[in-house]
């Protein structure tokens, strides 16, 4: 008996060993897992210990002023606390639907009594919410008050400013003539509704960062530009052959600027002043004006008097009543189809040259069009723009490519062989190609090989095109086909003594039927 005592003890303290290893095992584990909340604990400690030893200001910005209207702060500044990236950390933060497309349509709001901090100047600042809503208060520490919080309330009203004026909905103004009573510019309106991007135009990476970096140091220079005692505005001049994405650039820059686009037939303006058109645009603006080159050559008698007005318009005084403004020019042919004052610095700021699309250009289509990264047709691509320098227009290519967008394999083909027409009729003297813009020409046949499994020179020659070479030789080969097959018929007569039955069930021999003999 007292050995089963024993032991039934030794089993037991056992037991309670195990029981003790587990829930110490237990312990360790779940603090391991949830060592982010015990560093969060410990910051929220060391974070409240720091605002207790530190003296603060408090700024209210309510809702409404005392007269009952609606105070502009409140409503900028609950737009800048709502883009704060902190506020995904706050305590509480209200979630609504949005119009906008971004993050998925939703939007985050600070929540009734709780806090989101920010940071400026090295000064650390924090927005609360009121319990009953009708105001924020701004959180400075006293120290710093001085130095940040005019500047930061200013930084806040500029950037709910620049989401304000990318949320709204651009507008497109087209002059229409000239009003006979009043003598100002008629406009008419749309929604701007172009997707370019910036992102999606194909040109030169470096080109497009530079452009880029410059539109963007253009949107933060009001100071910088009032400094110089300059006018807060930037010409760009875009010119190069039709096609090539003048126009689509223009329109991607308007995007990204977010600024209302102007586009101002110069034809259809006033005889006598240019500049009324100006008077009546808006600020933060793109001014648009195509094929200046064009304007000016079909000057005639006219010619000197059209081109002082001209450069009035460009950059006279009164191109200077209206701020936050960029003005794009284009050029069909080159700068010297000009004269040289039009295209000097201070006129056109930026020049920038669209040229025919090369392989790089080539890959950044094919990418937005077909969704190709790399294409085991690649290599004949390159090797197609490098021989004899073939070069298409991007508008050539983007027809080509939307016709065949179900088949990039397909698409890559026809590139290919356009490609190949272009060097052929470079190498043979002929003129270059004419853009492909339309369905005609070539544009129908491109169904048609879309069910041919290759591309070789047999089907290019059968194949009628609009512009090159090889669509003055399909008639005789047509004609030396038909006699082939009449040769053939004749000597299977003759060898058999009987018509066979395939040339009785296809009809009268021609080129189609001998193809499917083949």
């Amino acid at each position: 008996m007292p050995l089963l005592a024993a032991s039934g003890v030794v089993g037991a303290g056992a037991l309670g060993g195990a029981v003790a290893y587990a829930a110490l095992a237990l312990a360790a584990l779940r603090l391991l897992l949830s060592y982010k909340s015990a560093l969060y604990a410990l910051r929220r400690l060391w974070r409240c210990a720091d605002e207790w030893a530190q003296a603060y200001q408090y700024h209210e910005v309510p809702r409404f002023a005392c007269d009952g209207a609606e105070n502009p702060l409140f409503r900028k500044a609950a737009a800048y606390v709502a883009a704060l990236p902190s506020l995904e950390d706050a305590d509480a933060a209200s979630v609504l639907s949005s119009a906008s497309r971004t993050n998925g349509g939703l939007s985050l709001h600070l929540g009734p009594g709780h806090t989101a901090r920010d940071s400026f100047l090295g000064a650390r600042l924090a927005w609360t919410n009121a319990a009953d809503g009708g105001r924020l208060v701004l959180r400075v520490r006293r120290h710093d008050r001085t130095r940040v919080l005019r500047p930061y309330l200013q930084h806040v009203e500029s950037v709910a400013d620049d989401m304000e004026q990318r949320r709204r909905e651009l507008r497109l103004f087209a002059n229409t003539g000239v009003d006979g009573a009043t003598g100002a510019p008629r406009w008419a309106s749309a929604p701007f509704t172009h997707p370019a991007t910036l992102d999606a135009v194909a040109m030169d990476p470096d080109l497009k960062a530079r452009v880029r970096a410059d539109l963007e140091n253009f949107l933060k220079g009001r100071a910088y530009y009032h400094r110089l005692g300059r006018v807060w505005r930037r010409s760009y001049l875009l010119y190069g052959p039709p096609g090539t994405g003048k126009s689509t650039f223009a329109a991607a820059m308007a995007r990204f600027l977010g600024y209302d686009v102007y586009d101002i037939d110069l034809s259809r303006a006033g005889s006598d002043d240019l500049r009324a058109l100006l008077l009546h645009t808006t600020p933060r603006s793109l001014i648009l004006v195509e094929d200046l080159d064009r304007y000016l050559q079909a000057a005639g008698a006219d010619g000197e008097a059209r081109a002082a007005r001209v450069l009035s318009f460009m950059d006279g005084v009164a191109s200077c009543c209206g701020e936050e403004r960029v003005m794009v020019f284009t050029m069909r042919g080159g700068k010297d189809a000009v004269d040289a004052a039009v295209v000097r610095p201070g006129r056109l700021d930026v020049h920038i040259h669209f040229t025919l699309c090369d392989f790089e250009a080539f890959k950044t289509l094919a990418s937005n069009y077909l969704g190709l990264k790399d294409h085991k047709l690649y290599p004949q691509v390159e090797e197609g723009f490098h021989h004899a320098g073939a070069r298409l227009s991007p508008a050539e290519l983007g027809e080509i490519m939307l016709a065949n967008r179900g088949s990039p394999s397909r698409a890559l083909r026809n590139v290919i062989t356009k490609l190949q027409r272009v060097s052929a009729g470079s190498a043979a003297g002929a003129p270059p190609p004419r853009r492909n813009t339309s369905w005609s020409g070539t544009g129908p046949h491109w169904e048609d090989q879309s069910a041919r499994a290759s591309a070789d020179s047999t089907e290019a020659d059968e194949t009628p095109a609009g512009g090159g070479v090889f669509g003055k030789d399909a008639p005789p080969m047509r004609e030396f086909k038909k006699l082939y097959g009449l040769i053939k018929v004749k000597s299977r007569r003759e060898g058999s003594g009987v018509v066979p039955l395939e040339a009785d069930a296809h009809g009268p021999p021609t080129p189609g039927n001998h193809d499917r003999e083949r």
